[in-house]
C-alpha cells in the first residue's frame, strides 16, 4: 500500500482493504468486548441446540415411544405377579356350614317374636311352661263365645293360655270375661308375628313349646270346639306332630279322638293353612 493512503496492486490478489491502526490500543477494546459478547452468544446457542435440539426433531419420538412400551410391559409384569399371589379362597362366596353346629329349631321363628305384656316387651321364649297355647285374635274378630271355648280346651289339657292380639288388635277386657290373668294378653304392637300366624282371619290357636324346638300347630273351630289335647301331650312330651314338610300344620276341629287314634300320625293329620 502506498504510504499516502491510495490503493496500490497486491499481488496477492486480494481484495482491496483499509487498515487503520490506532495509537492506542485501549481504544480497540469495545471491538475486543463486542467479539467475545458474540464467542459467548455463539456457544450459549450451541449448548441450547445440544440440549434441545433433539425434542423438536423427529429424531426423539421413537426412543420415546420405545420407552413408553417398556415401561407399560414392566407394569404389566408386576401387576401378573402380584395378582398370581393373591390367595384365591377369598374371591370364592362361603357356603354356608352344615352338618356342624346346633341344628335349626323348628319354632324360631315364632318364638322370637316379641310381644307386649301390659306395656312391656315380652318375647314368646321366655313364657312359663313346657307348652303353651297361643289364642291369635285378628282385628275386628267378634269371637268371646269362641274364645271360651279355647280357653275350656287349654284347661282340659292342662297348659296355659294366652290372647295375642294380631297387628295389634286390642284386647280389652278379654282376660276380665275369660277370668284370665292380665299377664295371659300379648299385642303384637310391632308386627312381630311371622307368617303364617299374622294372616290368620278368624280366631287361631297356635301350641307351641316357647323353646322352639318343635313345630308349632295351628288349631281352628269348625264347629266342634277347638281340640288340642293330642299336640300338648306330644309336644310336652319332646314329640313333634306337625308335619316337617310344612311351616305348621291347621288341625280342624271336626277330627273326632277315634279317627285321630286310627291315623298313622300320633296326633290329628289333617292340613291346611289359616286364610289370609
Amino acid at each position: 500500500m502506498n504510504a499516502g493512503g491510495d490503493q496500490g496492486r497486491d499481488d496477492y490478489g486480494l481484495p482491496p482493504v483499509d487498515i487503520e491502526i490506532p495509537d492506542d490500543a485501549r481504544e480497540l477494546a469495545r471491538d475486543v468486548q463486542a467479539y467475545h459478547r458474540e464467542l459467548r452468544s455463539r456457544r450459549r446457542r450451541h449448548l441450547a441446540k445440544r440440549l434441545y435440539g433433539p425434542l423438536t426433531r423427529d429424531g426423539m419420538v421413537l426412543p420415546l415411544l420405545a420407552g413408553c412400551l417398556a415401561l407399560t410391559l414392566v407394569a404389566a409384569t408386576l401387576l401378573t405377579v402380584f395378582t398370581a399371589r393373591q390367595p384365591t379362597a377369598g374371591l370364592r362366596p362361603q357356603r354356608p356350614a352344615t352338618g356342624t353346629g346346633s341344628p335349626a329349631r323348628p319354632g324360631a321363628a315364632l318364638v322370637r317374636a316379641i310381644l307386649f305384656e301390659a306395656g312391656q316387651a315380652t318375647p314368646l321364649n321366655t313364657l312359663p311352661g313346657p307348652v303353651v297355647v297361643l289364642a291369635l285374635i285378628p282385628r275386628g274378630c267378634r269371637c268371646l263365645a269362641e274364645l271360651r271355648k279355647l280357653t275350656d280346651a287349654a284347661l282340659h289339657a292342662k297348659t296355659s293360655v294366652y290372647l295375642v292380639g294380631v297387628h295389634n288388635a286390642s284386647l280389652d277386657g278379654l282376660t276380665r270375661h275369660l277370668a284370665l290373668g292380665a299377664t295371659q294378653a300379648l299385642e303384637d304392637t310391632h308386627d312381630q308375628l311371622p307368617a303364617p300366624y299374622n294372616r290368620v282371619a278368624t280366631l287361631t290357636a297356635v301350641v307351641v313349646r316357647p323353646d322352639g324346638t318343635a313345630q308349632p300347630v295351628l288349631v281352628q273351630d269348625h264347629g266342634q270346639g277347638f281340640q288340642f289335647d293330642n299336640d300338648v301331650r306330644a309336644l310336652a312330651t319332646g314329640g313333634s306332630p306337625a308335619s316337617p314338610a310344612s311351616p305348621a300344620r291347621l288341625v280342624p276341629a271336626s277330627a273326632s279322638p277315634a279317627a285321630a287314634s286310627a291315623s298313622s300320625r300320633p296326633t290329628p293329620a289333617a292340613s291346611g293353612a289359616p286364610s289370609g
